[in-house]
């Protein structure tokens, strides 16, 4: 808890430290302003330290510098922030974060970053639903990346933490989605996927190697993969915002094929399943947020990073990313995000809010076959700051059998 506090301390003083300019406009071309920003553009400056920690990567400790500038309504249309980082088996890492909101219906966002040692990562996501009035919604996702922090430590639910092993998660791909308001509330979806994977000897030299323990024959995918999958999903949807929702419900369906014919190493299935709530009282103030998903995969030779996988920061919070992987998954989220005060620096008015959690799940070959000894129990508390109508800030620190964890990272974690 004093680390908490430390945390709390260094943020609110960095916060103080901030300051606002204003920039002519003509210095900002597009896409960091556009036709919604006045002339000349308020910019907030924010110093900020960098300290992270978790259960897959280990301590961070750097800088960043986040670039807030306010259109003409003096609402956050674009987010700029370059930060450096060491890490002990990545070290110095060098990125720069960009999100840009034009338009309610429209934005896109991008991550550079580059590592002295493995870790690298380059995407880009954009969302755009101002085309036919608005029934019309496309997504598209392009990434190239290599993560030498991952895990595995084996199938099913009974893993066991002496068998942790590591590797470098090397790829490349994109995602794609189209979807259609069928009538209000309700959206049809065609999506796209390619996956192409490498596996390769990680960054963290004090676990052994993921081929030093397993065998491609126990591990379908453990020499790379290639997938090329289908998706068709079915949506309801009456969330009163998309990225920071205070009221309605969100249902999901959908289902994905994986042919050889079409590219893919293994033909395979994806059935997926998603309720989330969202509950406010006192004026927002609380918000009872609940999810409840399942997930099930069905094929033979199913690659091991294509199976239903539990652990991370938004599914699991008291493990690390990809901790639990098998033929399907059952989870249950549950968190009170409280608003403690509403504080102003520089003009931009933030929340800042705390929600403890309780994160249930379980890994399993089917749902038939589930028992009470295979579910996770992961308490937790989140601290949040929210810039509205589209920034979250938030820490999130869950504790699972093998110890606490801790996340650190933008948006909501469902």
């Amino acid at each position: 808890m004093q680390r908490i506090v430390l945390l709390l301390f260094i943020l609110g003083t960095s916060l103080l430290a901030a300051c606002t300019t204003m920039v002519p406009r003509e210095k900002l071309p597009y896409p960091i302003t556009d036709a919604s920003f006045g002339d000349p553009v308020k910019v907030v400056t924010i110093p900020l330290p960098v300290i992270a920690t978790s259960p897959n990567e280990g301590a961070i400790l750097g800088g960043l510098t986040a670039f807030l500038l306010h259109n003409a309504r003096d609402e956050v249309n674009t987010l700029i922030a370059p930060q450096v980082n060491y890490n002990a088996n990545f070290g110095t890492t060098f990125s720069l974060y960009g999100a840009f909101f034009p338009l309610p219906n429209r934005n896109w966002e991008f991550n550079l970053s580059t590592s002295t040692k493995v870790n690298e990562d380059y995407e880009v996501r954009l969302r755009d639903k101002t085309f036919l009035d608005g029934k019309l919604e496309t997504n598209a996702f392009i990434y190239n990346f290599t993560d030498g922090s991952a895990r595995f430590f084996g199938f099913q639910s009974d893993s066991r933490k002496e068998d942790e092993t590591n590797y470098a998660d090397k790829e490349y791909g994109f995602t794609l989605g189209v979807g259609y308001d069928i009538i209000d509330h309700l959206q049809l979806v065609v999506g796209e996927r390619f996956r192409q994977v490498s596996i390769r000897r990680g960054a963290v030299s004090k676990l052994p190697s993921i081929r030093d323990r397993f065998t491609d024959s126990q591990v379908p995918g453990i020499n790379g993969f290639t997938a090329h999958a289908q998706k068709l999903s079915l949506i309801y949807n009456t969330l009163d915002s998309r990225d920071m929702p205070t009221r309605g419900l969100y249902a999901k369906a959908a289902i994905e094929g994986s042919a050889e014919f079409l590219g893919s190493d293994a033909s395979y299935r994806h059935y997926e399943a998603e309720l989330k709530g969202y509950f406010p009282l006192k004026e927002a103030r609380y918000i009872t947020v609940a999810r409840v998903a399942y997930n099930q995969t069905l094929g033979s030779d199913v690659p091991f990073l294509e199976r239903s996988i539990l652990g991370g920061e938004s599914t699991l919070r008291g493990y690390g990313r990809n901790r639990f992987i098998d033929s399907s998954y059952f989870l249950c989220n549950l968190e009170e995000r409280i608003r403690l005060f509403r504080w102003s620096v520089f003009d931009v008015n933030t929340d800042w809010e705390v929600a403890p959690f309780i994160d249930l799940g379980a890994v399993m070959e089917s749902l038939d076959k589930t028992r009470s000894k295979n579910f996770e129990f992961n308490p937790g508390i989140g601290f949040r700051a929210v810039v509205r109508p589209n920034i979250v800030g938030r820490v999130d620190i869950g504790v699972g059998n093998d110890g606490p964890a801790v996340f650190v990272g933008l948006g909501y974690p469902f």
